[in-house]
């Protein structure tokens, strides 16, 4: 029996305190996964994990396996990929976090074309919001999109930034009128974003900063579900531009308050330490880092966005 092999298959077991779960990540059988977990813990002779009808827990022993085998794994790995980046392109399997917009949008295609350029490298890409632990997860990287990075633990690498819109189908205006300022948002409908304002407050830039406390019928942690009611004309939503710049173009959706700007957002990638990271995850960085470079005009408004005149007043 493979002795890394039972290593990766404990660890992962342990990480996704499920022999059925692991079995899913790995691609492999149950009955594949419990005989690697019986044979390590018959070849040390002392029980790994407590098993019951729910859960798997770590044994004393278990915890103190994983903790040395996750080093060992990540040594082996480490060598195996420096000798292999001697000989040939880079290869192995790359685990990317990303908000879930953001990744259909953009990210997806973006990383087709990196396995272009790296066929031997397998990227699997996780839903992220901004609160998965990457070591948890066993992130390599992860796409952070925010006005700013609460999470110090992480070394964070800007890439690009992007501008907010606030927006409203025309049904919406017709029935309920266009707000005249950033106050008049509180007496509206406000589709809230609840990962990135979990009070409610809008904040917009200017000298000073303004905030508006809004309040509305619907609230999602999921931008484009956000998105769907503003179209289907539940209320006003405020949504980076690179999501709605299409349904601003072809007028399912109106800019309201082009004057107020709300919070740029950074789009940064993150990730754990610069130290041991593996040939391929380097070379993943260095392609973001490339792309970030070019011209990207879905990051920002188009020039008028915020100069054009509001269309008249509904009634």
């Amino acid at each position: 029996m493979d002795r890394l092999q039972c290593l990766r298959v404990f660890s992962e077991v342990a990480r996704c305190g499920s022999f059925v779960r692991a079995a899913i990540q790995l691609s492999l059988s149950r009955a594949t996964v419990t005989k690697h977990v019986a044979w390590l813990e018959a070849s040390l002779n002392v029980q790994l994990l407590k098993r019951s009808s729910k859960q798997v827990a770590l044994t004393e022993a278990g915890a103190r396996v994983l903790r040395s085998g996750r080093e060992m794994l990540e040594r082996y790995e480490s060598m195996e990929s420096e000798v292999r980046d001697a000989v040939t392109l880079p290869r192995g399997a790359i685990r990317v976090g990303t908000p879930p917009s953001f990744g259909a949008y953009h990210l997806m295609r973006l990383m087709t074309e990196f396995t272009q350029r790296y066929p031997d490298i397998e990227i699997t890409v996780v839903h992220d919001d901004g609160h998965l632990d990457l070591v948890a997860e066993a992130l390599d990287l992860s796409i952070r999109i925010a006005p700013a990075l609460q999470d110090a633990s992480y070394v964070a690498q800007s890439l690009l930034k992007a501008q907010q819109v606030l927006v409203a189908a025309p049904a919406y205006l017709r029935q309920f009128g266009r707000p005249r300022t950033a106050q008049d948002l509180a007496r509206h409908n406000c589709l809230v974003h609840t990962v990135k304002s979990s009070s409610g407050v809008w904040r917009f830039a200017g000298d000073p900063p303004m905030e508006v406390r809004v309040r509305g019928t619907l609230r999602s942690s999921l931008g484009d579900a956000i998105k769907l009611a503003a179209l289907s004309g539940a209320g006003i939503s405020v949504h980076p531009y690179y999501m709605v710049s299409d349904e601003i173009r072809t007028g399912l959706l109106e800019v309201v308050l082009p004057e107020c700007v709300p919070d740029i957002m950074d789009i940064c990638v993150v990730f754990s330490t610069r130290r041991n990271m593996p040939t391929r995850v380097r070379h993943l960085l260095e392609f973001l880092k490339e792309w970030s470079q070019s011209p990207h005009p879905w990051t920002l408004a188009e020039p008028d966005v915020h100069s054009r005149k509001p269309s008249r007043q509904a009634s």
